[in-house]
């Protein structure tokens, strides 16, 4: 297994760029890049509103899990700054870079990780929670499977409370409510609605929070509404805040429910 520290230009954000993979060994042995090479599972890991691509590796056991669990899958731990995983208002796209353009390039390099469905899952944590449900309802024929951790899942009345002058700069100019994103592509409850109105197969979705988080009530919200929709999926909580401390612990929850099977 290598932890590989990657630099590279996006057009996408206009920038230089990293992320951080960690690649499991071939079976065959380490053979060089563009080497044929067995495919793997991709997991594309989100970080949260104050993290970057390092927070996964510097706050959790992750490389540890994954050999402890003998899951042989590719994990590419990406930085999106504040963006909230939109191609923001000023023309930044963060959005574009992690579902495309990212995919695209890492393919290009590493030739275990695949386009198809079966082979790609993604996953985050508040901010990433986020990112993570609103790539796999945008695109869900991309994922097999998508996870949220103490997710900020409810973006159209969050809105109300938070920073309105950083929203305005990512998902509108001249924002004066979260309630003006209501039913946009921004809007989660809406993108379930819609996919699951149309018949559309979603992936398997996976969803914790912790009850002394102050997201507990946004993640019953979801919750209750997916279920309400018919979407059958799986939504635990228990003891925990908005801390590393319980995303390090149920990241292995993940795991095994996307991989165990």
């Amino acid at each position: 297994m290598a932890l590989i520290h990657m630099h590279f230009y996006s057009a996408a954000l206009g920038s230089a760029e990293e992320v951080n993979i960690i690649l499991p060994e071939n079976s065959k042995g380490a053979q060089p890049l563009g080497a044929p090479a067995e495919t793997c599972k991709t997991l594309w890991l989100l970080h949260g509103l104050n993290g970057d691509h390092n927070s996964w590796i510097r706050e959790t056991a992750i490389e540890r899990y994954l050999k402890d669990g003998g899951y042989n899958i590719a994990v590419v731990m990406p930085n999106v700054n504040r963006s909230w995983y939109t191609d923001t208002c000023d023309n930044v796209k963060y959005f574009t870079y992690i579902t495309e353009e990212l995919p695209a390039i890492l393919r290009s390099y590493f030739k275990c990780m695949t386009d198809k469905r079966e082979d790609n899952y993604i996953a985050g944590l508040s901010m990433g929670g986020y990112g993570a449900v609103k790539a796999a309802l945008t695109y869900p024929e991309r994922y097999a499977a998508f996870a949220s951790l103490s997710g900020s899942l409810d973006i159209t009345r969050r809105g109300r409370s938070i920073n309105i002058p950083e929203w305005r700069r990512v998902f509108k100019a001249g924002l004066q409510s979260g309630e003006e994103l209501d039913k946009t592509p921004h809007d989660l409850f809406w993108l379930a609605e819609k996919n699951i109105n149309a018949g559309v197969s979603l992936p398997r979705y996976y969803q914790w929070c912790g009850v002394d988080d102050e997201l507990i009530k946004v993640n019953r919200r979801f919750h209750e509404h997916l279920t309400r929709l018919g979407f059958d999926h799986v939504c635990e909580e228990g003891p925990g805040d908005h801390t590393w401390k319980w995303w390090d612990e149920h990241i292995i929850d993940v795991l095994r429910f996307m991989f165990s099977e």
